[in-house]
């Protein structure tokens, strides 16, 4: 039994990787088929933000014991993540044929409206789960989401504190309060729930980054870089921190730690499925060679700069300024008479040594 409690309390206190060995320790000590410690090792997955192995799992559970509704919410809330419309839909249609009165089935159907866009229908759900148990702790903060969806700040954050009251260790009710209050610009509110939410995940980027961008309005550069650099360490889930780092370089205007940053944002962009203001990092990337005067590279940023939307007519406008650049770099060259070895074949030696020295190919 006390394997069983440390493994609870471990996953309590969102020391996932603990309730991980502690749960797999159970297993090898004949619970094995034990459906409980299957669902825990799922969530302890789903904490970790393991996505696909979390859903692996509690699929494996549910071929297992297929009428089993426990914990169906937490895989509802991973299929809503990865946008698997057609799987939580078959959930939803199975949690309502095997008992509709579940809170678990309630929440999954909210999830699924959710997915929908549909909102209204979605917090009408939740609002059933509750009457059904008022400590359902996830359908209140689930229901801070859609009225956030809704815009209706006030009904957000009444269920997030509602959420707290439940459970205080509830990090997401934090974290949605923090961004409830960053939305409605109240930035000293919005610093405190987010500092809660980070307390209670203190290795999560997610809170490190809304901490120090919350700093970053408050003027406070310090704390602000001392967040964004924490989160690169604990792993950047998002690949906001380097990103964010850049930015606030550039508005300093520390140009060569702000081209190092960027510099290595696009490079580890170039295996993310979906980079984040790339365009942003060519285009300062256009400028600070241009202003360098290492034209080929300005050259080859601008041209990264056309595939956006957001940075085309800038870079037709900088693709002009190369050019001209250029051009009075080889004029001014040319008339410097003290260059010797031209002859009728082509730029002498010393000029091609000097093109070079402006990044110039010739």
């Amino acid at each position: 039994m006390t394997k069983f409690f440390l493994g609870y309390t471990y996953l309590e206190l969102q020391l996932n990787e603990k309730a991980l060995d502690m749960y797999n320790q159970l297993k090898n000590l004949g619970f094995e088929k034990s459906n409980y410690v299957h669902a825990q090792i799922a969530i302890s997955y789903h904490n970790k933000r393991d996505v696909l192995t979390a859903i692996s799992t509690f699929n494996n559970l549910r071929i297992i014991d297929p009428y089993r509704l426990d914990n169906l919410d937490t895989l509802s809330n991973l299929l809503f993540v990865k946008d698997r419309k057609v799987e939580l839909a078959d959930l939803a249609q199975h949690s309502y044929n095997v008992d509709k009165y579940r809170v678990e089935t309630c929440c999954v159907l909210g999830n699924y409206y959710s997915l929908r866009s549909e909102h209204q229908k979605s917090v009408i759900s939740f609002q059933k789960a509750l009457k059904l148990d008022t400590q359902y702790l996830a359908a209140w903060t689930l229901m801070g989401h859609e009225f956030m969806e809704l815009k209706n700040y006030h009904a957000a954050i009444h269920s997030y504190r509602k959420a707290i009251d439940v459970n205080c260790r509830d990090y997401r009710a934090w974290y949605g309060l923090g961004q409830t209050y960053e939305i409605i610009k109240m930035p000293y509110y919005c610093l405190y729930y987010y500092k809660q939410a980070q307390m209670l995940r203190p290795k999560d980027s997610r809170m490190l980054v809304a901490l120090g961008e919350t700093y970053e309005k408050l003027d406070k550069i310090k704390e602000a870089f001392k967040c964004f650099s924490t989160a690169r360490s604990v792993g950047d889930i998002d690949g906001l921190a380097l990103l964010r780092m850049a930015k606030l370089y550039e508005q300093l205007e520390y140009d060569e730690e702000a081209k190092l940053a960027y510099v290595e944002y696009t490079k580890e962009s170039e295996i993310s499925p979906a980079p984040i203001d790339l365009c942003l990092a060519y285009r300062f990337l256009a400028h600070y060679h241009l202003k360098m005067c290492n034209l080929e590279l300005a050259r080859e940023f601008t041209h990264m700069c056309l595939r956006y939307e957001e940075t085309k007519e800038e870079a037709k406008t900088l693709i002009k300024s190369i050019e001209q650049r250029k051009r009075q770099y080889l004029g001014g060259v040319y008339e410097d008479t003290s260059i010797q070895g031209a002859d009728s074949y082509g730029p002498p030696p010393a000029l091609l040594k000097q093109l070079a020295a402006y990044g110039i190919a010739f």
